[in-house]
């Protein structure tokens, strides 16, 4: 069912809904989601997590005061991080979008701050290559220098490199608890405190870990990972991962009032209504931090912790198992709930985006990552709680998955194309070229709609320059984003 885009005399509710509910039909299965959705599995968590989101019809975040329940809802979930995370004396914390705006308002503290402490050029970050790009989203967008920091042998950002790295115009290190990619956790201690002891701030990054490696750490005898180890001055932790809410709703705790303070804005110049905004945004829906208030007292502690627990029962299982397939092989073993999964390169063996094609086939979605690097191509898969409770069906699909996989050959592109994509001068692409380009990595179709099967599409772009493969993805983008009966020079 097509609805136009704007009705000449409406619609009722019930076609309205309908159409709406067909549209959603296209989408990923979300109870099978091993990325972008956290399930809980509950049914009555997403119950009250609706319910809880529809109370926020009205009200808007831009004001407190008009709106004080606002304040109170997200004062709550910022006690409640704080409590996981120590209940550092003096901490406090700001209710974000998600994990990419909190990152990003770290690297405004941090730019702010070393502005007013009178630093000379433009400051930088030191960056694991393995940080998530909001980092670098927020270095674009704040003028702050993106200091690339290598690896080590277990895929953790290198502490010696990071260390020697610091310097009179660093502004901000960011360290992951754990890595999005490989699900490892970096030096944490060691890195803050010798950003500590040069005077410059330290970001952990907990954004996929924070509500649930507090429970891990304690159940396993670690020492806590969190806003009060040495050194480190603020955290992310996102409330739409494994605090079960709906997107977005994501936390960032600072030590001190004062960071806080630093991404704050006020305009009272202006003729309109003094303006002050704690985020990113003015105007801001409050529904998901409404549902994730409602989830976090639904749950309790005890409930986060049993979810927490689930969740990483279930990836050492699937990590154990994993090793049991022939051609697969962990990329890093586990420490927190995320799992990465390579081949082991045999010609006669699986390619792992085949394996991912396979996988769909069978009813289930596997986030393919390519070739970074020491990094390989490879499966991610986050492990919620729901996954968890499927997890024996997801390892007989990947088995079969594998079984199908096994002999066929792999996708890795014609070289003498890639060393072409090499000599390509990406600033200069027109339109028409950026079109051709496309079509040849199979990524031209109408609409931007993806083939079928993705195992050549993925080889080929872990194999392009980054820089091509970038302007290719935001064509793409902008193919998808694109109202149909729009012309092609504006789809492009």
């Amino acid at each position: 069912m097509t609805l136009p885009p704007l009705p000449p005399a409406g619609e009722s509710p019930g076609t309205i809904l309908d159409a709406l509910a067909e549209l959603r039909s296209e989408d990923l299965d979300y109870t099978r989601a091993t990325s972008y959705h956290f399930e809980s599995g509950d049914d009555e968590v997403r119950e009250v997590a609706i319910a809880a989101a529809a109370t926020a019809w009205g009200r808007n975040g831009l004001d407190p005061t008009a709106f004080p329940s606002v304040a109170a809802v997200e004062n709550d979930l910022v006690a409640a991080a704080l409590e996981l995370h120590g209940d550092l004396p003096g901490a406090v914390g700001t209710v974000t979008s998600g994990g990419t705006e909190s990152c990003m308002l770290a690297v405004l503290q941090a730019r702010e701050a070393y502005r007013a402490d009178g630093g000379e050029g433009r400051p930088q970050m030191l960056l694991p290559v393995t940080a998530h790009p909001a980092f670098r989203k927020g270095a674009w967008l704040f003028d702050v220098d993106v200091v690339d920091i290598g690896l080590d042998d277990h895929f953790r950002v290198d502490e010696r490199q990071m260390i020697d790295s610091l310097s009179d115009r660093t502004a901000l290190v960011v360290v992951s608890a754990p890595s999005y990619a490989h699900g490892v956790i970096d030096p944490v201690a060691s890195i803050a405190a010798a950003a500590q002891a040069r005077g410059v701030r330290c970001h952990l990054d907990m954004c996929i870990g924070g509500w649930v490696l507090p429970f891990i750490r304690q159940e396993e005898g670690e020492p806590p990972i969190d806003l009060t180890v040495p050194g480190v001055t603020s955290v992310s932790m996102d409330l739409h991962k494994y605090g079960y809410a709906p997107k977005g709703a994501s936390v960032l705790l600072n030590r001190t009032a004062h960071d806080r303070g630093l991404q704050y804005f006020a305009d009272a110049a202006w003729p309109g209504y003094p303006l002050v905004n704690n985020t990113l945004a003015s105007s801001r829906s409050v529904a998901p931090a409404a549902s994730a208030w409602a989830v976090l007292h639904l749950l309790g502690r005890q409930g986060l912790r049993e979810a927490a627990l689930k969740a990483r029962r279930g990836a050492l299982r699937i990590a154990h198992e994993v090793e049991q397939m022939p051609g697969l092989r962990l990329v890093a073993p586990p420490e927190s709930t995320l799992v990465c999964i390579a081949d082991t390169g045999d010609p006669n063996g699986p390619d792992v985006r085949i394996v991912a094609d396979e996988a769909k086939a069978l009813g289930w979605s596997l986030q393919v990552q390519p070739p970074r690097g020491s990094s390989p191509a490879n499966l991610h898969i986050t492990v919620s709680a729901g996954i968890a409770d499927r997890v024996d069906e997801l390892l007989a699909v990947l088995a079969e998955a594998t079984v199908r996989a096994r002999g066929r050959a792999r996708v890795d592109p014609d070289p003498s194309l890639v060393q072409a994509a090499a000599t390509v001068d990406v600033e200069a692409l027109d339109d028409d070229t950026t079109a051709a380009l496309l079509a040849m990595a199979g990524l031209g179709a109408g609409g931007g709609a993806l083939p079928e099967r993705m195992a050549g599409v993925n080889a080929l772009l872990g194999a392009l320059p980054v820089p091509l493969v970038e302007k290719l993805l935001k064509a793409v983008f902008s193919q998808v984003f694109t109202a149909p009966g729009s012309s092609p020079d504006e789809a492009r």
